[in-house]
């Protein structure tokens, strides 16, 4: 049992072998210029200063011998999984589905769709392609899980208040301790991870934990 006395609002005590790394969503199509993030009109440089922090925070979990799953948000060729109304919402200068800088925005095989290469996955990690902002909704995460004995999720990635905590606010109801790395996820908006970052440790941790990337890793040193 390793225990990281450096989390909020009160100590997380986890087991690496029943812990799994959640990297969300660090794609191209978010964080790079040209992609679906840049084309609702955002600064994707925010995005890009936490991958150096993950980095640092998957070397040292990978050492540890941890398990690590890695999420994408994207749609079939067809967009058959994707709604309408998530389609043709808002006044992007790009949609899902059309022609971007990176191929088709936010589908499955398109350069856009990938993981930046300074986080790209390796052989035995766990990916898990998503058509919403969940990662437990139309796929089979809970399931894969289950079969190895996870029981806690450090999770990281974009956005924070986005796909981040919705996968952690389901991850909660299925019963799983989760702790969110605060420096190892971002959002276009500062305000919109401040807050978000309050709401999940009120209440004496009403959704979960917080705590530094530098602090895990301590942790996992000890």
């Amino acid at each position: 049992m390793t225990l990281l006395t450096d989390a909020r609002p009160m100590p997380y005590h986890f087991t690496v072998a029943r812990t799994a790394l959640v990297i969300i969503d660090m794609q191209r199509d978010f964080v790079e210029p040209g992609g679906f993030g840049a084309s609702l009109g955002n600064d994707v440089t925010r995005l890009q200063a936490i991958v150096p922090t993950l980095q640092a925070l998957l070397q040292a979990w990978r050492g540890a011998g941890g398990f690590v799953v890695h999420t994408r948000e994207g749609h079939a060729p067809d967009l058959h999984d994707c709604p309408p109304a998530k389609r043709l919402r808002g006044a992007p200068t790009l949609r899902i589905g059309d022609v971007g800088p990176m191929g088709r925005v936010l589908v499955i095989g398109e350069p856009g769709h990938a993981i930046v290469p300074a986080l790209a996955p390796i052989a035995g990690e766990l990916v898990i392609d998503k058509p919403g902002k969940g990662a437990f909704y139309a796929t089979d995460l809970q399931a894969r899980l289950q079969a190895r004995g996870i029981t806690q999720l450090i999770l990281t990635g974009v956005t924070t208040e986005v796909c981040v905590q919705t996968t952690m606010r389901e991850a909660n109801d299925r019963g799983y301790d989760c702790l969110l790395v605060e420096d190892a996820t971002e959002s276009y908006f500062p305000e919109f991870k401040a807050a978000t970052l309050a709401m999940i440790t009120a209440q004496g941790g009403i959704v979960g934990w917080t705590a530094p990337a530098a602090a895990v890793i301590a942790a996992l040193k000890t």
